[in-house]
């Protein structure tokens, strides 16, 4: 039974490949059956857990819920599709979103479920480091406005440099992963050697302590939790 699950499981995820937008197209008609299936194997295994679980317990449990809703939903949407797929109405698969929830849900992806709370747990704790790095992104941005905007630079392409603040903070997020180095960095080097201080303080600050400090964060609180979570709750 476990294996048929993760199996069914692994079949409703592997869709979005085949659907409209696909990788691989499949008909219309083929991906809606195997849809299908794989929601009536769903509905008969969460059968099977009512027939073998007390009656309360059952229904104070928010995964069989979950399932519950997730399963009305994308057989909602599936059938709503259909029928603006018959009167040749452009629609979206919007039910996409929920499948995750089977993966989740089900008693057998208890060591995922347990992995999930402990990345929600750790959310929280790490927005007062992500804060602070936007606030560095964002004041870096406002001060290479100030340095750059008015000295009419131009990149190699010929476009503007750093005269749009939401450009200059979106060249500056990607400087932080080094992706756009030194591209991004040149034209104010080419105007003035000592420009590249300023771009080896940013990438000190937000590369190498921010980074650093927020993947340390990460690992530390999720590590934490993942410990003291006790064996109930992965249930």
């Amino acid at each position: 039974m476990r294996t048929a699950t993760y199996f069914f499981i692994f079949l409703n995820l592997s869709l979005a490949l085949f659907e409209e937008p696909a990788v691989y197209p499949l008909p219309f008609l083929a991906t809606s059956v195997l849809e299908v299936l794989c929601l009536l194997v769903f509905l008969g295994r969460l059968t099977h857990f009512a027939k073998v679980t007390l009656h309360s317990v059952f229904w104070k449990d928010t995964k069989n819920i979950c399932i519950m809703v997730a399963i009305l939903l994308s057989l909602t949407d599936l059938a709503v599709y259909g029928v603006l797929r018959l009167y040749d109405v452009r629609s979206i698969r919007w039910s996409r979103i929920v499948r995750p929830i089977f993966l989740i849900n089900f008693a057998e992806s208890r060591q995922i479920r347990r992995a999930f709370r402990s990345i929600r747990n750790t959310l929280p704790e790490i927005t007062y480091v992500f804060l602070l790095f936007m606030f560095s992104l964002l004041m870096f941005s406002l001060m290479a406005l100030k340095l750059f905007g008015e000295r009419n630079l131009q990149t190699a392409e010929g476009l503007p440099y750093f005269r749009n603040y939401l450009e200059i903070v979106f060249d500056l997020y990607v400087l932080v992963t080094t992706a756009n180095s030194p591209d991004v960095m040149m034209p104010a080097f080419d105007f003035s050697s000592w420009y590249i201080l300023f771009f080896i303080a940013f990438v000190i600050i937000n590369t190498y302590i921010f980074m650093s400090l927020f993947l340390a964060v990460v690992y530390n609180n999720y590590k934490k939790h993942l410990k003291v979570m006790p064996g109930g709750a992965c249930d």
